[in-house]
Order: C-alpha cells, then structure tokens, then sequence
C-alpha cells in the first residue's frame, strides 16, 4: 500500500525574501525529503515518459538538481543552460530581461543535435522570462522543445501562459497564487 505524499507541504515559504513583499518558495525542503523528492521527479516527467525524449536540459541552479534526476528517470541525457561565462567550451547565449536590467543564459553550441527531442526543466515558473530564454536556446540548436516542467507555478505572473503561446506545452506540479 502507497502513501500519496503532499509534496506542496513539503516546499518552505519563506515571507520578504529576497525583499520586501515577496513569498519565496524554497523547494530545498523538498530536495530533502527523500520520498517527497522522488514522487515530485516521477510526477514531473510522467505526462512525457510516452514521448521521444532523448535530453533534458535544466536550468541553473535548481533544475540542474531536478532535470539530472528527471534525465535519469527518463534514461536520457542532460545538458545544462548556465548563467553566462560558466560553460567551459563555445557557448551561445540568450539575453533575457530582469526586473532591472537584463542577464544572460547560455547552453554549449554542441550539445544537442538538430530535432534532438528535449524536455525543459526547472523548480519554479514566475514572469517566464529565463525559461522563455532557454526555449529560445534550445530552438537557437534546432532542438524540438517537447514540453517544460517545473515544480511551482505561479500563475499570476503569466511564465506558463507565455510557454504556451510558443507552443510549449507547460507542466507544472502545483500553484500559488500571487508572487
């Protein structure tokens, strides 16, 4: 007999972090609780484990934690998408807005092939600003971008919808409203 387990109880909220106003979801609460983890990897990927998926690219820091174990779940490989200049060999970037200013992700310009099928992972989905950016990449590397999953969503701030509307389907595990 299995025990459903809450992994929404399991994510920490922490209130005026990283400043005043903000509700951060802290899913290291979740990392750590061994069977809330796993249930949250198996759910993350199960609407994707009946299509082709050959990599599953993760953005930093947190979906490099969850798309390494969603790569292992699904037997494929993983690439990372990192912040700019942390990759060792050619890299392309994509800029990407910020609530002031602009930053910079970039993936290795060899590590996906042309219509290689890969899934997008990371821990949380706000304004969808870095992974719209990583979907860009991915597209950048003639990639097919099967779908993006993350943990939280936070629907208010309109991530998934802007996905969507670049015809990536979004999965996400659970909601909270507001920021």
């Amino acid at each position: 007999m299995t025990t459903e387990i809450d992994i929404k109880s399991l994510v920490r909220t922490i209130p005026d972090y990283p400043k005043p106003g903000i509700m951060f979801r802290d899913v290291t609460t979740l990392f750590g609780h061994p069977s809330g983890f796993r249930a949250s990897v198996e759910q993350l990927v199960a609407p994707f484990q009946d299509q082709r998926v050959e990599s599953v690219a993760g953005i930093e820091a947190r979906g490099f934690i969850l798309g390494g174990a969603a790569a292992d779940r699904m037997h494929c490989g993983f690439v990372p998408i990192r912040k700019k200049g942390k990759l060792p060999a050619k890299a392309i970037g994509q800029e990407y807005e910020l609530e002031y200013g602009v930053d910079v992700i970039e993936i290795h310009e060899d590590a996906l092939s042309p219509g290689e099928p890969v899934l997008l992972v990371d821990d949380l989905i706000a304004t969808g600003g870095t992974a719209v950016a990583a979907v860009e990449l991915l597209r950048q590397l003639k990639a097919e971008v099967v779908g993006a999953a993350f943990v939280i969503d936070l629907p208010d701030l309109g991530g998934s919808a802007r996905l969507t509307e670049l015809g990536v389907p979004c999965h996400t595990l659970m909601a909270f409203e507001g920021d």
